[in-house]
């Protein structure tokens, strides 16, 4: 039976949840216009819920002030966890699927090889890119914090910050992969890596059968993020949309 995928919890709606955690273990009752955790939420996302209520009231007062709009707020986190950073990762991978002689620069000097294509920074740290096969899968981790390559895949999700992630993704990797959906067979060696401050991770996942006709652009589109952390594969496009 194929376990359904963890349903996407958006930026709003985590901080209302995390108000009713914190306001319960306080012992001050739900708070007027959170949702209550579903038992469908991920354990994935879950944070510090002092963190959240902190940044849910800075919000609350600046909104209050007008001095943000929180429309323009969530799209703004939308574009860099979503849109901006995961599709900069995706030109990355999709370029190395393509050129041969790219993709060994990029095995060999991840961060001289994306900054190639413009993308470089302080928080991408010294960036070390990783390659998935058949035979060996592998998943990044940051087990202190949240250390992440921002200039190439964006802000960190909510779940990669958890303590429960950087935790059993060290403990029980297989287990947490299954939680995503992935199902590994024993013959594949799992390798986690733990990114920090100093050195940053990327999977360069393995290009799904059938897309060899696709366009460098063509394939940029179908590079997810996760697949770029390590929790997911590339599903390969129907048949019918491989140019």
């Amino acid at each position: 039976m194929t376990k359904s995928k963890p349903k996407a919890v958006g930026r709003r709606r985590f901080l209302k949840d995390a108000a009713v955690t914190a306001a319960v273990v306080a012992g001050q009752g739900p708070v007027a216009g959170a949702q209550q955790p579903s038992a469908d939420d991920h354990e994935h996302e879950t944070v510090p819920a002092d963190i959240a209520l902190r940044v849910r009231a800075l919000e609350t007062v600046l909104v209050e002030k007008q001095m943000v709009d929180p429309a323009e707020l969530d799209a703004v986190v939308d574009a860099y966890e979503n849109r901006i950073g995961p599709r900069n990762g995706a030109r990355v991978v999709a370029r190395a699927w393509v050129d041969s002689v790219y993709k060994a620069r990029l095995l060999d000097d991840a961060n001289a090889a994306a900054a190639e294509l413009g993308y470089e920074g302080a928080q991408t740290g010294h960036l070390v890119v990783v390659e998935n096969t058949a035979d060996v899968h592998n998943l990044v981790v940051c087990t202190l914090c949240s250390c992440y390559p921002w200039p190439i895949l964006g802000l960190p999700p909510v779940w990669y910050k958890s303590a429960p992630y950087r935790s059993r993704a060290v403990i029980d990797p297989r287990g947490v992969l299954r939680e995503f959906g992935l199902e590994l067979g024993d013959e594949v060696e799992v390798r986690v890596w733990d990114s920090t401050a100093d050195i940053r991770y990327l999977i360069l996942p393995e290009r799904p059968a059938g897309t060899e006709s696709m366009t460098e652009e063509e394939l940029a589109e179908i590079i997810t993020r996760d697949s770029m952390i390590g929790v997911s594969k590339i599903t390969p496009p129907p048949t019918g949309d491989a140019v």
